[in-house]
């Protein structure tokens, strides 16, 4: 029986992963590294900002200097909160989505590897902040995907919800909705069923999902409901 839907948020229900995918290549560029678009999308998509400079730390052969990691972060959410100033698109089908779970009465959580101010933000723009109870974010999980963490803290926040009272919410009567192979299995390793869309990566990719779809207009809630 389907609860509650707990969706990822970059590449999921706003259209921010080429933001931020340029970003992290002009930060790579400042260390006089170079980051090509495969590379970012394969190796770094589902990482937070922090995993995502000691990773390329790692990979060009150096270690981790904690002092110009930081600095590094600073320049990225800077950059970053500049570039959605304005917003940012949702991906298509993202927000009628979000609603109609919302009026057939879904609880509904993010989990999500970006920053709460970012991921705040971001659904105010686009006025969907009202629709989610919980935010779990970078700032909640020590981990980044694929390791469960951030699914766990957004499970526990909204087993805490009212309507959870008299009945625990468990992570079986749960869905994840992931754009990212590390995502798919963060949200397994919780122990939650996960819809794909391949907003980011091909299907091939995320065929460990229970469900993949091109887009949100494939995806069905009353079949997703009803196959849980």
């Amino acid at each position: 029986m389907l609860r509650a839907l707990i969706f990822d948020f970059d590449g999921v229900i706003v259209d921010s992963e080429p933001v931020i995918m340029e970003l992290t290549r002009q930060m790579a560029t400042r260390e006089g590294w170079s980051l090509s678009k495969e590379e970012y999308y394969r190796d770094y998509l589902a990482l937070d900002d922090r995993r995502i400079v000691e990773r390329l730390f790692y990979t060009h052969g150096r270690p981790i200097d904690v002092t110009r990691r930081d600095a590094l972060l600073e320049w990225k959410a800077a950059a970053y909160r500049q570039a959605i100033r304005d917003g940012l698109r949702p991906l298509p089908g993202a927000a009628e989505f979000v609603k109609r779970c919302r009026v057939a009465g879904y609880p509904l959580a993010i989990a999500s590897g970006s920053l709460r101010e970012e991921v705040e933000w971001l659904l105010k723009k686009l006025r969907l902040r009202e629709h989610f109870s919980v935010l779990a974010t970078a700032e909640d999980a020590e981990y980044s995907k694929p390791h469960p963490g951030i699914y766990l803290t957004a499970l526990a926040q909204l087993g805490r919800l009212s309507e959870f009272g008299r009945h625990p919410l468990h992570a079986a009567e749960c869905v994840a909705v992931e754009d990212a192979p590390a995502g798919v299995d963060a949200a397994h390793a919780a122990g939650i069923k996960c819809v794909a869309l391949a907003h980011s990566r091909p299907p091939v990719e995320l065929g460990q999902a229970d469900w993949v779809f091109s887009d949100f207009d494939k995806l069905n809630l009353a079949a997703l409901a009803a196959s849980c």
